[in-house]
């Protein structure tokens, strides 16, 4: 058994937890439970900083003494990771005693590594990151490029460290190790920090009285960005060197969002040469969260609404929607179109319908879970397809691509579900039939044990309420093929993704009192705000099949490949495009319609075209990936 330690940053609590937040600590969730599901040794540390000048402030603010409003602060953190699953091994406080003394001790082996001198400090300094930032970083109008807000001067005497002295050392060693920092962005970023050269750098603070004290020097509190750092060792029991320490140090990876790299990266890596212990394997940075294409923002209202999306959603669908909608590095674009979307199309329609369908069966025409005793056609290929999406999960978990191993999860979902529609297992329930119509659905409810196995470290829930549905009483996590009891007991529960009516969600506006009609309104009646336009929701797509619809000359009925779905959609273009002219043809799709009934004919979606004298379908100049966004 393998030991894996993975972290979050501990949080600040000046503030209460927001979505940033919640993204970070699933992704670490989700790692975590991976690597339990593989059989390691998991540690999972995440919490809370509790020390330092802001948080001193807001204890100020609230009329409180720092403690009490730490003490008041951090159970709202700890009640939301219990609300969004997070199966941590420990909530690290940096008030606590333990933290204190592994701190006190990691300080003084610092100081006595020669490279800890006292000195006077004058520059620049950003009071909500309590960071000074050096001159060659300065803008003209000197505002943090974080928080954009204008610089303090400071000017106070210190204790400082010799980073300079580490640039070769930390150079070599992202030389020697290209995925010490992913993503390559973020490496390459802090390589261009190494070769503009480093500066020492404020470990203390003779101005602040909330933290713990140097235990060289008690007038001065260690600088808090150094002091959470170590909270990664203390968190073990470094103070001691227990066991735990020995067996989880140095860290697998720590996780964070990508304005906190230097520290993890840079700083951090220099103070453990110092004192001779050993580096973290990796540090990992994911982008920043937008909504709706612009920064969030309370002041403008700009907010994640976590609680309304998970009361009308589920917590699985929202932590499906964050993992899977982004590209693990880059900033991502929250846009609860997008959630109902996927909601909609990845969870109630292709997962949902599958348990449902593949139980109902079982249900109506077997006592329990069917014996497979009659191979047939598409039967090896589906076997050998539930493998290879294990090993192809393992490698996009290894290079943090959630959202490609949460695709590659899908693909097998709608490879079972084209599974039953290929073999209209439906019609084999005759009695010279029927034990071709038990292997085909023992199959398929493995495949659904395989599916809810390859789930469970991104969507728990789910996983669990799949395998009690297909009769299994322990969750079961072996990845081989053909361990579902014969005979069991399948309960057709109520379906595990409901669909979502928006129509029913949204809230009746009052009415309200009709102005007189301006001159400037009745000319830009027909204009829509941009914040409208964005909520449509375009994507490349390819045309796989086009037949006519009986009755309606005008109408065709298409499927077409989204990358990630393949959808029915119905378009008015008869009269104008043969259905053989359309095969393969890339398209623009309107993917976020609420589905409609044309003519008897379900259709999810529209694909984009000019008319006039005829119509002409909006295609693309040069070939993009499938499912791509249009903008």
């Amino acid at each position: 058994m393998s030991a894996f330690y993975v972290t979050t940053p501990i949080y600040y609590v000046n503030g209460e937890p927001h979505a940033g937040h919640a993204y970070t600590t699933i992704v670490a969730d989700a790692l975590a439970r991976y690597h339990r599901l593989k059989g390691n040794d998991v540690f999972f540390l995440t919490g809370v900083d509790e020390h330092g000048a802001n948080i001193h402030k807001a204890a100020e603010d609230a009329g409180l003494a720092p403690q009490d409003y730490c003490d008041k602060m951090a159970p709202i953190f700890i009640k939301l990771w219990k609300r969004l699953n997070i199966s941590h091994d420990i909530f690290m406080r940096t008030t606590s005693d333990m933290h204190k003394r592994g701190a006190e001790k990691f300080l003084t082996a610092l100081y006595d590594s020669g490279d800890v001198y006292k000195g006077s400090y004058e520059g620049h300094y950003c009071r909500p990151c309590e960071r000074f930032v050096p001159e060659k970083e300065l803008t003209d109008e000197k505002i943090c490029p974080i928080h954009k807000l204008p610089l303090e001067w400071l000017e106070e005497e210190n204790y400082f460290f010799r980073l300079s002295k580490y640039q070769d050392r930390l150079l070599a060693h992202f030389q020697e190790n290209p995925d010490f920092v992913y993503p390559a962005a973020r490496r390459n970023e802090l390589l261009s920090v190494l070769d503009s050269g480093l500066e020492d750098i404020s470990i203390s603070r003779s101005s602040v009285s909330w933290g713990i004290s140097l235990p060289f020097d008690p007038e001065h509190i260690v600088y808090v960005w150094i002091e959470a750092l170590m909270n990664y060792m203390t968190a073990l029991g470094y103070e001691i060197g227990s066991e735990q320490y020995h067996t989880f140090w140095p860290a697998d990876v720590h996780i964070m969002a990508k304005d906190i790299t230097r520290f993890h990266a840079l700083i951090w890596p220099a103070i453990l040469m110092a004192t001779n212990l050993p580096l973290p394997k990796q540090v990992v940075a994911h982008g920043w969260l937008t909504k709706d294409g612009e920064a969030l923002s309370k002041t403008r209202d700009i907010v994640i609404d976590m609680d309304t999306d998970i009361e009308t959603y589920g917590l699985d669908a929202f932590r499906y929607y964050l993992l899977r909608e982004f590209s693990f590095g880059n900033d991502g674009d929250y846009r609860p179109a997008r959630l109902h979307a996927r909601y909609n199309a990845d969870l109630a329609n292709d997962l949902g319908n599958l348990l449902n369908r593949v139980l109902g069966l079982v249900n109506k025409n077997f006592e329990g879970v069917p014996e497979p005793t009659t191979p047939g056609e598409f039967d090896e290929e589906i076997t050998a397809m539930a493998q290879t999406t294990v090993d192809k999960l393992d490698e996009h978990i290894k290079a943090f691509a959630f959202d490609a191993a949460l695709e590659t999860t899908w693909e097998f979902v709608r490879r079972i579900n084209r599974y039953v529609q290929q073999t209209q297992v439906w019609t084999l329930a005759k009695p010279e039939t029927k034990p071709r119509m038990g292997t085909i659905l023992y199959n398929s409810l493995e495949a659904l044990r395989f599916i809810s196995v390859l789930i469970s470290p991104f969507v728990p829930d789910t996983a669990d309420q799949i395998q009690e549905q297909i009769g299994l009483s322990e969750f079961d996590t072996i990845l081989e093929w053909g361990r579902l009891p014969v005979g069991l007991t399948v309960s057709r529960g109520e379906p595990i993704f409901p669909r979502v009516d928006m129509k029913k969600q949204k809230k009746p506006q009052p009415k309200q009192a009709t102005q007189p009609k301006q001159k400037k309104e009745k000319e830009t009646s027909s204009l829509i705000p941009f914040v409208d336009f964005q909520k449509l929701d375009l994507r490349v797509a390819r045309i796989l099949s086009a037949e006519p619809i009986e009755g309606a000359d005008r109408l065709l009925k298409l499927q077409v490949d989204l990358g990630t779905e393949t959808r029915q959609l119905v378009a008015g273009i008869a009269e104008h495009y043969k259905p053989d002219a359309l095969l393969d043809k890339q398209v623009i799709v309107v993917a976020n319609l609420e589905p409609a009934t044309i003519r008897g004919v379900e259709s999810h979606g529209m694909i984009l075209a000019g008319s006039g004298d005829s119509v002409v379908l909006a295609t693309l100049e040069t070939e993009m990936p499938l499912g791509t966004q249009v903008r």
